[in-house]
């Protein structure tokens, strides 16, 4: 048989061999030393400001696919990113800004909402952070259970509560102690978790049976299980605590939960793909991230006005909307964008996005606290 992909070449003389050996030998320091840089680089890097918001605080994401976390201080438009032991799914700052918490699995173990694979390769890690000093690392590290997916703590900052997807159970981290002191059932796959505004009940959305799970932050048991519909994401309370919403990813709805009835009530038409939802500080508007699929990223947050249960506005950011945050004061939404690697800052008078910061790849959960200095 005939091999028709052999190529004849010239002879090369030595002088031309030395020459070419040389110029490798360049090429391979240059290369080394370029690796070198970059991983060094990656430990902590700091990007140039981007232009500076009209609010006052910090924001932090959880860059999943790039095993770090972002902080975005957005008097001066400084993002810096660090990297960290886990590929983080999700981040939430305590309420008096003095501690980040951050919840994965170990780098090579996937995520998902609803995906098995690698759910049950071992402990999941809660790691905690000073946010005056978070490029030092963490300053305290907890197994938690299976393929952690979110975390919350309570008002005071002495407890977190943390959804284990791969063995249905939420644990309840003691954080004085920094150890586990409870973990409870729940539905199948929990994912996304929010704590009522009085600190009595967590709401958790457990995706593959599309239910809710109410816990009480007392008994630490689980209370009551709320069917709500297919695929439940993640959940946010109106500051009231009268009612949660729900997104429903693979309906393309969010629903609304009557906390007192704990039933469903109403059910809202949203954009593709709805992860994360919050409502403003002043109980008036929700707002929804539609991320859409990996082969069709959406770009959108639906604006849902509570009086009347319908969305009043559609808002384009980036690529893989995601988490969604939203200041103290109620005057700016943050959506992190999964795909593009950026979070939108959205003004809530004008509803237009007025600033977009880079930060690590794949920034998944997404928090705003006051600044700590």
């Amino acid at each position: 048989m005939t091999n028709t992909h052999i190529a004849h070449y010239p002879r090369i003389s030595r002088r031309a061999l030395s020459l070419v050996a040389s110029e490798a030998r360049h090429f391979v320091f240059l290369a080394l030393a370029t690796a070198i840089t970059m991983i060094v680089a990656v430990a902590v890097s700091q990007a140039q400001p981007q232009p500076a918001v009209n609010a006052s605080g910090v924001v932090y994401t959880a860059d999943e696919h790039g095993i770090s976390v972002s902080v975005i201080d957005l008097a001066s438009g400084r993002v810096n990113t660090v990297s960290i032991p886990i590929s983080p799914h999700n981040v939430q700052v305590t309420k008096d800004g003095k501690r980040l918490l951050a919840v994965g699995d170990p780098a090579a173990d996937a995520h998902g909402h609803g995906a098995s694979q690698g759910a049950k390769k071992g402990k999941g890690r809660l790691l905690i952070f000073d946010t005056a000093a978070v490029a030092k690392g963490p300053v305290a590290e907890i197994a938690v259970g299976a393929h952690p997916a979110h975390v919350v703590t309570d008002p005071q900052g002495r407890r977190a509560f943390v959804t284990n997807a791969g063995d249905d159970t939420v644990s309840v981290v003691d954080l004085n102690k920094l150890t586990v002191i409870k973990a409870v059932r729940t539905g199948r796959y929990p994912h996304g978790l929010r704590m009522s505004p009085d600190g009595r009940e967590v709401y958790v959305a457990n995706v593959q049976d599309g239910s809710l799970s109410v816990i009480s932050t007392e008994s630490l048991t689980e209370l009551a299980r709320i069917l709500v519909g297919k695929t439940p994401v993640q959940v946010g309370f109106t500051p009231n605590g009268g009612h949660v919403y729900v997104s429903l990813r693979d309906e393309n709805r969010v629903a609304a939960v009557d906390t007192t009835k704990r039933t469903r009530i109403g059910v809202i038409e949203v954009g593709r793909n709805p992860i994360q939802v919050h409502a403003t500080p002043d109980g008036r508007f929700v707002y929804v991230a539609n991320q859409g699929t990996d082969a069709e990223p959406a770009d959108t947050v639906s604006v849902i006005e509570v009086s009347t249960g319908s969305v009043i506005d559609t808002i384009r950011t980036g690529k893989g909307a995601h988490g969604v945050s939203v200041s103290d004061d109620g005057g700016s939404v943050f959506v992190s964008n999964i795909v593009d690697g950026t979070v939108s800052v959205i003004d809530t008078a004008t509803r237009k996005v007025v600033s977009t910061f880079a930060v690590g790849r794949g920034p998944n959960g997404i928090t705003y606290g006051p600044q700590n200095m």
